[in-house]
């Protein structure tokens, strides 16, 4: 089993998404490597954002074994993202 994946798909324009970058760099403090944790910049990387579907950032995409397991829209606190997380690292 692989490790959860946690991808952050955001704007270098987007008020909301400067608020989401400390809030996952402290789950990444909490979770260590438990979680890989990456960041798409949506104007740089049009493909992955249709591909996922993305129509507002900042939005987070939680996928296990490649299956999209949660896709959460606006700025999600780290506690909810730890609670969502937690139960899928093996």
């Amino acid at each position: 089993m692989s490790k959860p994946v946690l991808t952050d798909f955001f704007a270098t324009w987007c008020g909301p998404c400067k608020m989401q970058t400390p809030i996952i760099e402290e789950l990444k403090q909490k979770l260590g490597d438990d979680v890989e944790i990456k960041k798409v910049d949506v104007d740089e990387n049009m493909e992955a954002a249709t591909k996922y579907g993305i129509r507002v950032v900042p939005t987070l995409i939680i996928e296990k074994d490649g299956i999209v397991m949660h896709k959460l829209e606006g700025v999600t606190r780290a506690d909810t993202l730890e609670q969502i997380l937690r139960p899928l690292i093996d």
